[in-house]
């Protein structure tokens, strides 16, 4: 399961911090109100995480946990929630729905709209984490099926909560190449489970050509590190042509060399200027990005920004002179 977090080993005073820390660290921004003072706080959580899905096992005492709209708001990076009642009972409310989770019973909601989650026996619970944009699924079919107990009237709904039961605590399955192969039989299932309770169960796959750029272009802010990024690897990925891939993101605008190169370059420029810019050469940041050769970064780098690599670092980090 990886990391655990157990308030046994913390002291009182620092609990509350030391929870809202590391659920907003690891999986989203939340207000956390405990029913308990902070010396009757108990809480233990493990995390873990397959590819770009997250997790988040806990037992607690008493918790409401709010996704208020200001944090709403600022969400940079949409994501769809699936949540596991494995004992106890809870309540999910969002858009003005509402329902109560019972054990084996499970829901999802959206990180972009307000949520409260009530837990007042005490938490027993999985969370998961799915991007949005790789579980593509129209909005409609998300808002009519979110906030909604999935349980005994969905035939996939049991299958669902068991696999996806095993998979937050697996630590085996959360190995590198085993959780890389779980990624896609975990979103089809969960695309699945939600368009058969929508009552379509065409738009299981429907959705897939519709947001085809939308995945496309999370694939490549999540591989951007790598150097052999290419059209080819990109478009395997996504079980398309060469060509189709480019189409598709001229649909979008996007010119696939220069979006790369330039989010790749926005990149070096964070790095550089942030507090751990001296820490390594500049080609060395430079290849961290993709650019394997020096002189190429170096002169892209000053092309678009209008400042070398080095003068910029040295602006944001002059050397103290005696």
């Amino acid at each position: 399961m990886g990391p655990v977090l157990d308030t046994a080993f913390i002291p009182p005073r620092d609990r509350e911090e030391v929870v809202r820390n590391a659920v907003w660290d690891s999986l989203v921004a939340v207000d956390i109100d405990h029913g308990p003072p902070a010396d009757g706080i108990s809480v233990r959580i493990g995390l873990g995480a397959v590819g770009p899905l997250k997790f988040c096992s806990a037992r607690a005492s008493a918790v409401t946990v709010h996704r208020t709209q200001r944090l709403a708001r600022q969400d940079e990076e949409p994501a769809v929630f699936l949540g596991l009642q494995m004992t106890g009972t809870s309540l999910v409310v969002q858009n003005g729905r509402e329902c109560v989770l019972k054990p084996g019973e499970l829901a999802v909601y959206e990180s972009i709209s307000p949520y409260t989650l009530l837990f007042d026996e005490g938490v027993d619970h999985h969370f998961l984490r799915f991007p949005r944009a790789l579980l593509a699924l129209p909005d409609r079919l998300l808002r009519d099926t979110g906030t909604v107990a999935l349980g005994a009237g969905n035939p996939l709904a049991g299958l669902a909560f068991t696999y996806f039961s095993q998979l937050a605590v697996s630590d085996r399955l959360h190995e590198a190449a085993q959780g890389d192969a779980a990624v896609t039989p975990s979103v089809e299932l969960l695309r699945a489970l939600l368009a058969t309770q929508h009552g379509h169960s065409g738009l299981a796959a429907a959705p897939l050509d519709a947001t085809l750029g939308l995945r496309i272009t999370e694939y490549l802010r999540r591989h951007l590190a790598d150097p052999d990024l290419s059209a080819a690897r990109i478009a395997a990925a996504h079980d398309i042509s060469v060509r189709h891939l480019y189409a598709v993101l001229s649909r979008s605008g996007i010119s696939l060399g220069d979006w790369i190169r330039t989010h790749r370059l926005a990149a070096c420029r964070r790095e550089l200027a942030g507090p751990n810019g001296r820490l390594r050469t500049i080609a060395a940041v430079g290849r961290s990005w993709g650019f394997m050769d020096a002189t190429h970064f170096s002169k892209s780098f000053k092309r678009v920004y209008g400042i070398s690599p080095r003068a910029w670092r040295e602006e944001n980090h002059p050397r103290s002179r005696p």
